[in-house]
């Protein structure tokens, strides 16, 4: 067991560098996944309909684990749960591997879902129980860095896991690709340090049906007394429903349309990305007075992205938009994250967090599915600059609650 002193040496403990190294390592396996599957559909190995199912369980199953993870890592760890989760992640992706081999379609079929099934559930349980693993390792005043060097590992990681998986996929083969990819949940569930369990966790009874909805309405309850976390949470929500749903849906649209084509999209993500890295770097340091507003403030600055794709003929003004929204986005994460771990009892975290992560991820594919009878019933335009309206009010009114001035009951 690593002493409580020593969990708390700062950023540059080995401690935290080791949650930082599970952290990159499932990162890095959760966003080369879907890519690698979607080249073994293009090397015949998969069908169209088998990746979609495949990618729609492995959403499902991300969606199922947040809430079980939530209460698993306040009642017996969280780095049990990130070990077990990554565990069942790596069997997951295996069994996918095996059953790309398979000749016969029913097996190869039943094979691949199961494995999307096993490895969305280890993605999902993964989330909260990271989260809530920070502020057991770091003191209250190194959370900001902190969250800002785990969000410095997703951002890297999200260019780099795609482009890692397509590149072994093409050297070698997908099936190579997803050996890789279980050998990072590996990684996974061996690198974060082990903490001490609390004396509530060596007491903890039996979990049944009964106490898991009890202890996950404990945690509901937690949320609701923290006004500026539903009000955030809800101004997340419509943002990504509707601001992400406009990058994801439309976005491709548009570049397909404008006169710069791809360069479009190309130069509009990269910009994202840079400002995203560029914002972790300076609010790792920063430390500004009304936390929520500022949070609030770059939440809002995503209502810049629609807005910018009414003037596709423009190069410039799009990726600026997605670079001021990638700063914007980055303080928002890091303020909300650290928010979320100073203010809630540790021994409710995960579960608050779970919360978080499955009002966000979990209204985003409504988003997807409306964004295009929207278009075709109003318009690309009208639907572009109602999601930039949302994007811009709701942390307006978010900022509305007296609480969000701070992210904080206490003042």
């Amino acid at each position: 067991m690593i002493h409580k002193d020593a969990t708390r040496a700062g950023l540059r403990s080995p401690a935290f560098i080791r949650l930082w190294i599970g952290s990159t390592a499932s990162s890095l396996a959760t966003w080369g996944f879907p890519f690698v599957l979607g080249l073994a559909m293009l090397d015949g190995l998969l069908s169209p309909t088998l990746l979609g199912s495949a990618l729609a369980m492995r959403t499902l199953a991300f969606l199922a684990a947040l809430p079980i993870s939530g209460v698993m890592a306040d009642r017996s760890g969280a780095r049990r749960v990130i070990m077990m989760a990554s565990v069942l992640a790596a069997v997951g992706v295996i069994l996918v591997v095996v059953g790309l081999f398979q000749p016969q379609d029913e097996v190869r079929g039943a094979a691949v879902m199961i494995g999307a099934l096993l490895a969305g559930l280890g993605q999902g349980a993964c989330r909260p129980a990271y989260q809530a693993m920070v502020p057991a390792l770091v003191a209250t005043d190194d959370l900001q860095g902190a969250n800002a060097a785990m969000s410095i590992s997703v951002r890297v990681t999200g260019v780099l896991g795609p482009t890692l998986a397509t590149g072994i996929a093409v050297t070698w083969s997908p099936t190579a690709a997803l050996v890789v990819i279980a050998s990072l949940w590996i990684v996974s569930a061996a690198a974060p340090p082990r903490i001490a369990s609390t004396a509530a966790m060596a007491v903890m009874p039996s979990l049944s049906l009964a106490l898991f909805g009890t202890q996950w309405l404990e945690g509901m309850a937690e949320a609701r007394q923290h006004r500026w976390f539903l009000a955030g949470l809800g101004a997340l929500s419509a943002v990504i429903a509707a601001g992400y749903s406009v990058t994801a849906v439309l976005l491709p649209v548009i570049s397909a349309r404008s006169p710069h084509g791809p360069t479009l999209l190309a130069s509009c993500m990269t910009a994202y990305a840079c400002g995203a890295l560029l914002a972790a770097v300076v609010i790792s340091r920063w430390r500004p007075r009304t936390r929520g507003w500022t949070a609030l403030a770059g939440l809002a600055l995503y209502g810049l992205v629609p807005l910018s794709l009414t003037i596709p003929s423009s190069l410039l003004v799009p990726a600026c938009a997605f670079f001021f929204a990638g700063i914007g986005i980055e303080i928002f994460n890091v303020l909300w994250f650290s928010a979320i771990q100073r203010e809630i009892p540790p021994d409710r975290i995960a579960r608050v967090s779970s919360l978080d992560f499955l009002m966000s991820y979990g209204l985003a594919p409504l988003g997807l599915v409306a964004m295009v009878p929207f278009v075709e019933s109003f318009g690309i335009m009208p639907v572009l600059v109602g999601a930039g309206c949302m994007c811009m009010a709701a942390p307006l009114a978010a900022a509305a609650v007296t609480s969000s001035r701070a992210f904080s009951e206490k003042g």
